[in-house]
């Protein structure tokens, strides 16, 4: 895994602003979803979220920034993806779905307002089970975020307590697309947003967002009480790895693409490049 650079760090790293619920490392795939039956309940919506590195807090990446400039230079990318898009994609978005618009930019590694997480608790161990490290070349422990989704939403809107779609909420959604990247506190709160599944990628991942507002732009316990982590560590990681890949959760499986089954098959083979073989 590539190293994080210093500008990235220094916009993330700050810890995760909630709770810790595993005592004992997680060593194996066996004790993770121990852990994870400790903080599920049955017949209650979660989601999942894996950060690679701890130190990373739960913010989109347009608004990551510190200074205003940049965060609205980050969110107009949008209109520059939409006129280019016609030409580099194959199908695109009607001109007035903009959710969509915006999924698809996030796809692609645009900066949005979009948080990725998933319905997987395995897909979200893989993701916290990426090795990556500070520009020390310390490796970092990982994280898995647990959401109840409901609980997020009513606690931005208490007579709705259910997860937002982008069909059936068009018009509460398109407030939150036409915010700027300006900090409001009587603005919007965060929300859950179940989108469509409208590409093979998003489909294997299980992918769903949360939608960051104005208000505050860090997911917390201030917004959502029952927000929770399990810590990775470093030296557990690999271990994790092999015991996903036995299950099929690899990055060929969810991932479409033919570069991602390319550093599957190399990662497979253990046939990563590392200093003793240049």
């Amino acid at each position: 895994m590539p190293k994080v650079s210093k500008k990235k760090c220094k916009l993330q790293k700050r810890g995760p602003d909630c709770k810790c619920v595993n005592k004992n490392p997680i060593v194996h795939l066996g004790r993770y979803f121990i852990e994870l039956d400790s903080v599920l309940v049955k017949g209650v919506t979660f989601w999942f979220r894996g950060n690679s590195n701890l130190e990373w807090r739960l913010i989109p990446s347009a608004l990551r920034f510190t200074s205003i400039y940049k965060r609205n230079k980050a969110l107009n990318l949008l209109n520059d993806f939409k006129r280019f898009g016609e030409l580099k994609l194959r199908k695109t978005p009607n001109a007035d779905e903009e959710f969509k618009w915006v999924q698809l930019a996030q796809h692609y590694g645009l900066p949005t307002r979009l948080l990725d997480w998933t319905k997987n608790a395995a897909i979200a161990l893989y993701f916290a089970c990426q090795r990556v490290r500070d520009e020390k070349g310390k490796e970092k422990d990982g994280a898995v975020f647990i959401l109840n989704p409901i609980d997020l939403n009513k606690e931005a809107f208490l007579k709705e307590p259910r997860i937002f779609d982008p069909n059936q909420d068009v018009k509460l959604i398109k407030r939150y697309l036409k915010l700027d990247g300006t900090k409001n506190l009587r603005g919007l709160k965060t929300i859950a947003v179940d989108p469509p599944w409208n590409s093979e990628r998003i489909m294997l991942q299980q992918g769903v967002f949360t939608l960051h507002g104005s208000k505050v732009f860090t997911l917390t316990n201030n917004q959502v009480p029952s927000l929770v982590y399990l810590k990775i560590g470093k030296e557990y990681k690999q271990k994790l790895l092999d015991d996903l890949e036995r299950i099929g959760i690899n990055e060929m499986s969810i991932f479409p693409e033919a570069e991602h089954m390319c550093c599957y098959l190399k990662w497979r083979e253990n046939l990563e490049i590392d200093e003793s073989d240049k």
